[in-house]
């Protein structure tokens, strides 16, 4: 396989499938003895995979769903475990298409200050952009693993990238039914807030089809529904006529809001449609409900009882980070960030169907490691969506929802033992269809000959999802959970690798990253 980069899907997986089958007992077994000695850790380095073609695999019987079991190492986000020790060779985690953290990040930065450390995530920052992944012919996933050495000796990156078919044509989506959930607070008085979300909503409503419906709840001390769900067809004038009522009041009652929200979502429930809850909102709770995990809670009732899903869209120059990406996570969702209209309208029109429509159902990835290649890795971001190694194929575990058009990068730094050579990394996702939620998996391979390559002088795609997580990881300096990323450049040299792939590319997108990467060094300064 050499230098060339490892694109495998269907095809290539099932070679593998009947093989890591035979070997789950055997990892089970492994996985029980590690949680019951205590710390898991041991330092001879010794192979615990079983055998030497194919690293340890997840156990095909599910948990119970539990935090019994789990072992200590790279995949519980301890900060004192953040590089994985033997024999602890698996990262499992639920996938996670939000970009909220970016687009906050760089809307703080426009405004002159650096953003708190807490808000920032760096798989957010690498899913915000564009790759150019392989995509499947039907549902579910295509698999990409591909990676390159950095100046740390010793020291890769290797990435692992998801992609969903594309976005079919408006037409053929099928029909979607609405409940945007706006925040009418005084803070959203602002420009940038509630003015953006109308003029979004106009677009949108003349842009959505006739078999489409669409309801309006309004929340500021108090929630209101303004306009139950109603089927667009004829009604369009009478959707315009709410939406330009909107005006901003007083006080942010959150927690009423989603409320309201889920009550009119499941009482213009409609079968065969895409029923999702889209909230508006700065998310800043400071009336009636502040309790965020009593606002969880009714979230996780409705989802699990009527599959309603929630997207949330943060506004504003003060935001709740925070609050809106826990809601989304409990709501099966995701969220993204808008401050101005050319964003929003991307968000909210030409992004549509991705945003409303699902693939997928709590999608999880689990990436294996060879323990006679890699000495030790550590995954870039992904804190707050770990999920047991043994509950990967759990199919009752949370994972993520992923929509058509999507792709979701998990990037690595791995460090490689001195002349290593062979098999280095097995990465698989599992999905739910959801319609039937019949489990899927597909799986691909990495060798350490996919590493031959300069990092900054591999792939555009690769480079990109490189420079996007270093810029987080600068970002996040402060934050004393984190230990800096092998060989992180400084942020003038991150800024000119940005320009030159905005100038290779013609990606307008990097462009601005490379902005945003200026405006953090002379801050900074």
């Amino acid at each position: 396989m050499g230098r060339d980069h490892i694109r495998a899907r269907a095809t290539g997986s099932r070679r593998l499938r009947g093989t890591l089958l035979a070997l789950t007992a055997a990892g089970a077994v492994l996985l029980t003895g590690c949680s019951a000695s205590g710390s898991g850790n041991s330092s001879d380095g010794a192979d615990k995979s079983g055998g030497r073609d194919l690293p340890l695999p997840a156990p095909a019987q599910p948990s119970s769903g539990t935090a019994q079991g789990q072992q200590e190492g790279e995949q519980t986000g301890a900060p004192d475990r953040e590089i994985a020790p033997s024999p602890d060779y698996l990262s499992t985690f639920a996938l996670d298409v939000d970009t909220a953290s970016y687009g906050y990040a760089r809307r703080t930065l426009a405004n002159g200050r650096i953003p708190d450390p807490s808000t920032i995530r760096p798989e957010e920052f690498v899913n915000s952009f564009r790759q150019d992944y392989e995509r499947p012919d039907g549902n579910g996933f295509s698999v990409t693993v591909d990676g390159a050495r950095t100046d740390d000796d010793g020291w890769s990156l290797v990435r692992v990238g998801l992609a969903t078919r594309a976005a079919e044509d408006d037409r053929e989506r099928p029909p979607a039914a609405l409940t945007f959930v706006i925040d009418v607070s005084g803070s959203m008085e602002e420009p940038g807030r509630l003015d953006l979300a109308k003029d979004s909503l106009d677009v949108m409503t003349d842009r959505l089809r006739d078999d489409d419906s669409l309801a309006l709840v309004t929340f500021s001390d108090d929630a209101e529904t303004v306009l139950p769900m109603t089927r667009l067809g004829d009604h369009r004038g009478r959707v315009h006529d709410a939406i330009d009522s909107l005006e901003p009041q007083e006080s942010t009652n959150l927690g009423a809001g989603v409320d309201t929200g889920y009550d009119t979502a499941v009482e213009g429930l409609r079968e065969g449609a895409t029923n999702r809850v889209v909230l508006i909102s700065d998310a800043l709770a400071n009336t009636g409900d502040t309790d965020a995990d009593s606002i969880l809670e009714r979230i996780s009732d409705a989802r699990r009882e009527d599959g309603i899903t929630l997207f949330g869209v943060g506004v504003g120059s003060d935001y709740g980070d925070a609050l809106m990406e826990r809601l989304a996570d409990k709501g099966d969702g995701h969220t993204t960030y808008v401050s101005n209209k050319d964003e929003a309208r991307k968000v909210f029109c030409d992004q549509l169907p991705q945003n409303i429509d699902l693939t997928a159902r709590d999608a999880k990835a689990q990436v294996a490691f060879d323990p006679q290649t890699v000495e030790k890795f550590r995954l870039i971001g992904y804190d707050d969506r770990k999920v047991a190694d043994e509950d990967f194929r759990n199919d009752r575990v949370d994972g993520g929802e992923v929509g058509p058009g999507h792709t979701v990068t998990a990037l690595y730094a791995v460090r490689t033992r001195p002349g290593a050579s062979g098999h280095l990394a097995t990465a698989s996702v599992r999905w739910l269809d959801p319609d039937t939620r019949a489990p899927h998996e597909e799986s691909g391979q990495l060798e350490t000959g996919s590493l031959d390559d300069d990092l900054w002088t591999s792939s555009h795609g690769l480079q990109v999802a490189a420079t996007a997580a270093y810029f987080a990881d600068a970002l996040r300096q402060g934050d004393h959970r984190w230990t800096d990323l092998p060989a992180r450049p400084p942020l003038s040299e991150l800024a000119v690798h940005a320009d030159k792939l905005a100038t290779a590319t013609e990606d307008t997108e990097l462009r601005r990253l490379a902005d945003a990467i200026r405006q953090a060094t002379r801050l900074r300064d």
